[in-house]
């Protein structure tokens, strides 16, 4: 109810009216006048930037000067004067005798030891030759002969162990059977044939021993 009674207020409406009538005449005069003009021109004015520089720090002071060497003062040797040596008499002494020449005798030379004479030994004796020797070659020899009558006994082969007596010259003096397979059948064979081989003469005599085998080919 009073905001409504307020709005119906005549005299309100009055002072409201009253007002915006001023602030136009006050606008319009400031035109006229150039008051506007005053206030744009004083906002166009230029604006007037100041730089600031950099304060910078002052250089550091010079070292200092290094300090000066303090020379000692120089000092002067004093000079003192000469005094000569008192004169003292020099003793005379007695000259012995002069050596004219020295004769040494040499000592005796050493008395020269002959070495004792070198005793050679004498060479070492040969090796002892063995009792029986095998396998001897003989210079000459007979091959048995195939005995006849053993052909028609059948026996086809066979072996005879001989030991020989072989004199200096190299020949053989007797024939003695040692072993023999078929026993006694090529006995004579054998004696008949190695009687007549000859060595190589070495002067000794010895005993060879000789394996003699058969076999019958057809």
């Amino acid at each position: 109810m009073d905001f409504a009674r307020r709005q119906r207020d005549p005299a309100r409406h009055v002072v409201g009216i009253v007002f915006v009538v001023l602030v136009h005449v006050v606008v319009i005069y400031a035109l006229v006048t150039g008051l506007a003009r005053k206030a744009v021109e004083v906002i166009k004015k230029p604006i007037n930037a100041t730089i600031i520089e950099e304060i910078k720090a002052p250089p550091p002071p010079p070292p200092p000067p290094p300090p000066r060497k303090i020379e000692p003062p120089k000092v002067q040797p004093v000079v003192q004067p000469y005094v000569p040596p008192p004169d003292i008499p020099v003793p005379t002494t007695q000259s012995e005798p002069v050596i004219s020449s020295v004769t040494t005798t040499p000592p005796p030379e050493p008395p020269v030891i002959a070495p004792p004479p070198v005793v050679v030994a004498p060479p070492a004796p040969p090796p002892p030759k063995p009792a029986v020797r095998r396998g001897v070659t003989p210079i000459f020899r007979v091959e048995p002969v195939y005995p006849k009558e053993v052909i028609r006994s059948g026996v086809e082969s066979g072996k005879v162990v001989a030991r020989l007596q072989v004199d200096e010259k190299g020949n053989v003096t007797d024939v003695r059977i040692v072993d023999s397979q078929p026993p006694r059948v090529f006995d004579s064979a054998v004696i008949r044939a190695l009687s007549q081989w000859k060595f190589q003469p070495e002067g000794d005599r010895y005993i060879a021993e000789i394996e003699v085998n058969f076999s019958l080919t057809n």
